[in-house]
């Protein structure tokens, strides 16, 4: 199940390990940062920003 993130919430949200800006891919329903090469689940519409429970993605 998708969730859309509000864009003013994109603003302010930053990789907790690179403090990075982050993307929103929907398809996935992830945040992706692209300087630390991680995504981080969005679960019931709220943004895991955990290192340990984000994935590397290519």
């Amino acid at each position: 199940m998708s969730t859309k993130i509000d864009d003013w919430l994109l603003e302010i949200l930053a990789c907790p390990k690179s403090k990075a800006p982050l993307r929103y891919d929907e398809d996935a329903n992830e945040l992706v940062c692209d300087e630390s090469g991680l995504a981080y689940p969005v679960r019931d519409g709220i943004p895991v920003l955990l290192v340990d429970e984000a994935r590397k993605v290519a």
